[in-house]
């Protein structure tokens, strides 16, 4: 039959020819590193054809791929500029989108600014990376969760009972202004996170490839945002680590990441603040993420701005058919 004798080839090399595509090489350069490698004597019309058979059964094509390993990269640079500085500018880093831009490209110090910030850009910017590598895995678990914690806070100091990748071992919790009253509201006790935590996960991994349409794929998003912050499991550090890993069913959607501009900070935190506050404080078998009418308002919110990272999408797809029509 047509087509067995190089898929007999290929089949034992099918990881290692995805993460070569993921990394925007040619399928005339993956087949000359295959027989290079690995002695294999096949085409890139052989690789692409194998290629075309296993990407059902891979799971959805994602937002970077498709395109020329230059016009990736640099849209690839775009998007994680946008998601380092808008994460890290909500929790009051003042490091600009143009400066955040010139440390991860540059390597740039900007004066002015503390060593503090420099190194939260390059930490968000690393816990990008790992949410990139955790893509193709079935799931995620407790182990990637403080890889991504660790990521974020790589420069805290060590203290037991503020550990940095690890769940929270004192309790913590917000303020907010209620009717005219300062409020205190607490998070989930220490000794109930590691059981909400499986819960989370358990329900986050469940749902992770569910998400389809672009309004799936920010509802997904909701939920595995809202319930994590409500949970609130690390000392620090929750809400840069809920943006990262809430992303992963957009991105497994075939969508590029969500973010919340500095711009809407206030309004990010009311509705949060507004959700957390009218559900209550969690206990180990409540509903993760409660009904409430701010749900819509958060959903709203991020559609309205998702637009900062579709339009970098949006003009790498425009270059590519451009580049295409001209050959």
């Amino acid at each position: 039959m047509p087509g067995k004798p190089f898929q007999s080839k290929l089949n034992p090399h099918e990881d290692e020819i995805f993460v070569l595509l993921d990394a925007g090489w040619s399928f005339r350069r993956v087949a000359e590193q295959l027989n290079r490698t690995h002695g294999l004597g096949v085409t890139h019309n052989a690789v692409f054809s194998f290629v075309k058979c296993r990407r059902k059964r891979r799971g959805p094509r994602f937002f970077f791929e498709g395109l020329s390993p230059d016009i990736r990269d640099h849209m690839l640079k775009q998007i994680a500029a946008v998601w380092t500085h808008d994460s890290t500018a909500i929790e009051g880093n003042t490091l600009t989108l143009g400066d955040t831009a010139k440390i991860l490209e540059l390597g740039l110090t900007i004066s002015g600014k503390s060593l503090r910030e420099h190194q939260e850009v390059y930490g968000h910017a690393r816990a990008i990376d790992l949410i990139y590598r955790m893509l193709r895995q079935p799931g995620i678990t407790e182990k990637d969760l403080f890889a991504l914690h660790c990521a974020v806070m790589q420069l805290s100091a060590i203290d037991a009972l503020n550990p940095v990748g690890a769940w929270k071992q004192s309790y913590n919790g917000t303020t907010g202004v209620v009717n005219g009253q300062v409020v205190f509201m607490e998070y989930a006790d220490p000794l109930d996170v590691p059981y909400l935590m499986k819960r989370w996960l358990e329900t986050f991994n469940a749902s992770l490839d569910e998400a389809q349409q672009p309004e799936e794929a920010v509802g997904a998003y909701v939920r595995a945002h809202l319930g994590f912050v409500r949970i609130h499991p690390f000392f620090d550090g929750n809400g840069r680590v809920a943006r990262l890993v809430a992303n992963l069913p957009v991105l497994r959607a075939g969508y590029p990441p969500v973010t919340v501009p500095l711009e809407r900070r206030g309004d990010y935190i009311d509705i949060l603040w507004e959700h957390e506050n009218a559900v209550g404080k969690i206990q180990r078998d409540d509903p993760l993420v409660p009904p409430y009418p701010a749900i819509e308002r958060f959903t709203a919110l991020l559609q309205a701005e998702w637009q900062r990272t579709l339009k970098p999408l949006e003009e790498a797809r425009r270059r590519e058919a451009e580049r295409k029509s001209n050959r």
